[in-house]
Formats: structure tokens, C-alpha cells, sequence
């Protein structure tokens, strides 16, 4: 049974890497992952290693209670997402990123790189990598007309997007999981790992700009798509969302330190008063005008696939920790290489052909807290490792897979153009780090 439980994990993690060729959402696959996995874990409760043999009363009761310690954790980051998705979505309708993106209009390339870089690089810290990816590609559909040079500045934007969300604790689903978890906190993490991600973008920028040349074409018809696009909301809308979102936001991890309690209340709080704030702003107009901003119609845009992705694949660490499995390749780790740097340096670069998410869970229930303290040198070298390591492939990360998306970048392009970059960035940052601790 045991080998059967890693069987059926190893299979959900393939048919997840495989989405496109089979074109099934890896949400359905990681749902079916998780589910599969709890029900093995019943049926050979018995020879599971981290328990003994007892009555089918006894294993039930366990399982349960394994079950909802585990589910508990979950939710407290799914609420989290679904608050955080909420806010960028609902300032994303009103235009509120618009003030930004309006403000690049330089066509030399490399000016171009390194300002979308560098802008990603820090507006990912304040949002996530996936929601600054979504709208740094947006904005570079609006810029660009080659697809070469888009696809140049959007591998960009996932390195710039990764390395960002590395060292802010609501930059990443890992850093994320890692705060909520309390293993790292909030201004420790931000102070120790900022030179370090920054490096990694750094390096690879530095590199690029002595290889590129020239300028970038824009599409013919730019400025006025944007001047018919900014006619939805008022200048005044989209500014006042901008920053209500932006505040609601970067209040969370003060919210958290001023009552302990988790994320994810300080961010249901911002989405009421965004809510309130919405709903007052739009009601004196028309029925269908006010429908179309408003949170109710908003929630529809949000990705609820890939909320569902993470319940399914968090599930089914959570049956390998409550197996023992994951305590065992602890062990195994520690007795190969007994190195942190070495275990976290080859958790970054699994993390580039396997989600980091899952990753990250499977290395918090390896280790407990009891054995590294929070903000020690592991658990901050794991959040950089698993933050920037999913930038070597493009299906590494949740910004690869939406720039994959809104770009069509392909794989084997990525692979060829941009991984070699990724790496220069990722070792570098961890020699610097090495180097500074």
C-alpha cells in the first residue's frame, strides 16, 4: 500500500505536467491526486510506517482527525488566494494598473527589459508573480508587435516576477505557505533574501543587455486602443482602486503582526472594505454599469481552477505526511547530502519541472518547525530556492504558466532562450547568499 500511495502521487504529478498534450485541467487531476490518496491511505492505514495497527475504529479516527488538522492549514491558504484574487481582480476591472503600464513608452530594447523587469520585480512583491506576470504580459501585447521580442520580454517578466515574490511573504504561493506556516516572518525574510533575488534578476539583465540590440516595433494601432480602453472608468476610479487594492494588500502583513491572527483574516478584511468602498462608488449608476463592477460580478473572473488545483495537490501531501513518507525522505536527504544549501539548491531546480507548490508542502512536512527554527538559514534559502528555481522552466511556475498562456510562448523556445538565463540568476543569487550568511 505504501508504494501504491506514492504510485498514485507520481501519476497525478504526470498527468498535471502533461495538461496541454492530454488537455485536461491539471485542477481534475489534482483533485482525483488527492482524494485517491486519502482513500489508499484508509485501506492500508495498518502498514503505513508512521503508525501502528489498531482497531478500524482507531484508524478512522485518526485519519479524521489527520484529515482536519490538514484541511485547516489548506483553507487558511486557499481564503488567503481567494481574498488576494479578489482585490487584483476587482482593481484590475476598474483599470487601476493602468497607471502604471501607461507610463512605459520607451522602444529601445534593452531600456524596454530592464524597465518591465524591474517594475515586475517590485510590483510582484506587493501583489503575487502570477497576477504581476498576468498584467506585465497584458501590457506588453499592448507595446510589442514582434512575437520574438514579446516572447523576449515575457521570459523576462518571469524571471523579474519569481525573483520578486521570493523575498516579500505575499509574493509567492510558497512564501506564502511558508509565513502562514510561520516558518519565515515578515521583516526578516524581506531584509535577508532582497539582495539575494535581486541578484538573480540582476545577473541575467546585465548578461542581455551586452547581447541586445536595437529597438522595438509597436503595434500601429496602440495609442488608440489605449485611448479606447481608458473609457471605461474614470482616471479618478482607477487611481482610488489602485491604491485602496495596493493598501488593502500590503496592510495584510501588519494586520497580522498587530493581532496574530492568520493572513487570511487581514485579507477578507480588505475585500469588505473594497466591497463597501465599490459598492458606494457606483451607486447612483445604471443597473447594468454598477452589476459590472461590483464583487459579486468580479468573483467570476477569478481563477477558481487553480484554487481547486491547490486544495487537490495540498491533499495529497498531506496523505504523504500523515504516511510518514515524507519524514522518511527527510532522513533520506539528510543522510545523502546533509548540506542545507545542497538539499534547497535541488528543491529549486525540481521545482522548475514540477510545481513548487507541492514541493514546498512535501519540504514543511519533512521538516518540522521543531527541527529548524523559523527564519533560520533553511527555511529562507527554501522560499528563495522554490520562489526563483520555477523560473528554469517555463511549467515551473504559476507566472511561466500565465505568460504561457496570454503570450503562447513555446517550451522549447523558453528552454533555449531564457532557462540559461534563469540559472546564471538563481546560482548567483545563492552564492550571494552563501556568501552574506
Amino acid at each position: 500500500m505504501a508504494l501504491l500511495l506514492v504510485g498514485v502521487f507520481v501519476l497525478g504529478y504526470v498527468l498535471i505536467a502533461l495538461e496541454h498534450p492530454l488537455k485536461i485541467d491539471k485542477a481534475a487531476s489534482a483533485l482525483l491526486t488527492g482524494v485517491f490518496c486519502w482513500v489508499i491511505l484508509l485501506v492500508g492505514f495498518d502498514s503505513m510506517p508512521a503508525y501502528q495497527a489498531g482497531t478500524d475504529g482507531e484508524s478512522h479516527e485518526l485519519l479524521n482527525e489527520a484529515l482536519f488538522h490538514h484541511l485547516g492549514e489548506i483553507a487558511g491558504i486557499l481564503f488567503f488566494l481567494l481574498g488576494a484574487m479578489t482585490i487584483v481582480e476587482l482593481v484590475d476591472a476598474h483599470d487601476g494598473f493602468r497607471g502604471i503600464t501607461d507610463r512605459i513608452s520607451t522602444t529601445n530594447r534593452v531600456t524596454l527589459l530592464w524597465v518591465i523587469a524591474w517594475v515586475s520585480f517590485f510590483l510582484s512583491a506587493g501583489l503575487d508573480n502570477m497576477t504581476t506576470t498576468i498584467i506585465m504580459c497584458a501590457l506588453i501585447r499592448r507595446i510589442v508587435k514582434k512575437q520574438e521580442d514579446a516572447w523576449l520580454l515575457g521570459g523576462f517578466v518571469i524571471l523579474a516576477a519569481n525573483a520578486g515574490g521570493a523575498w516579500s511573504p505575499i509574493g509567492d504561493v510558497t512564501t506564502i505557505m511558508l509565513w502562514i506556516g510561520g516558518q519565515v516572518t515578515t521583516f526578516n525574510i524581506m531584509q535577508v533574501l532582497f539582495i539575494s533575488s535581486a541578484i538573480s534578476l540582476l545577473v541575467p539583465l546585465t548578461v542581455a543587455s551586452f547581447l541586445l540590440k536595437g529597438t522595438i516595433e509597436p503595434p500601429a494601432k496602440h495609442s488608440k486602443e489605449l485611448a479606447h480602453d481608458s473609457g471605461k472608468t474614470t482616471a479618478w476610479e482607477q487611481n482610488a482602486m489602485f491604491v485602496l487594492g495596493g493598501v488593502g494588500l500590503l496592510s495584510v502583513p501588519v494586520f497580522k503582526s498587530l493581532t496574530h491572527y492568520p493572513p487570511y483574516m487581514g485579507v477578507l478584511l480588505s475585500v469588505g472594505v473594497l466591497w463597501y468602498f465599490t459598492e458606494l462608488l457606483h451607486r447612483s449608476k445604471e443597473p447594468e454599469t454598477k452589476h459590472k463592477f461590483s464583487v459579486a460580478n468580479i468573483l467570476h473572473r477569478v481563477d477558481t481552477p487553480s484554487i481547486l488545483f491547490f486544495l487537490g495537490i495540498l491533499l495529497a501531501v498531506g496523505a504523504l505526511d500523515t504516511s510518514g513518507h515524507l519524514r522518511l525522505l527527510a532522513t533520506t536527504l539528510d543522510e545523502t547530502f546533509g548540506n542545507i544549501y545542497v538539499i534547497n539548491t535541488l528543491i529549486g531546480m525540481l521545482s522548475s519541472l514540477v510545481d513548487n507548490v507541492p514541493l514546498v508542502a512535501a519540504t514543511m512536512g519533512m521538516y518540522p518547525i521543531t527541527e529548524f527554527a523559523p527564519d533560520s538559514d533553511f527555511w529562507n534559502l527554501l522560499a528563495y530556492c522554490a520562489g526563483t528555481g520555477g523560473s528554469i522552466l517555463i511549467i515551473g511556475s504559476a507566472a511561466g504558466v500565465a505568460a504561457m498562456g496570454i503570450l503562447k510562448i513555446d517550451f522549447v523556445w523558453y528552454a533555449k532562450r531564457i532557462s540559461g538565463y534563469a540559472l546564471l540568476g538563481y546560482f548567483s543569487g545563492i552564492l550571494v547568499y552563501y556568501l552574506t550568511h
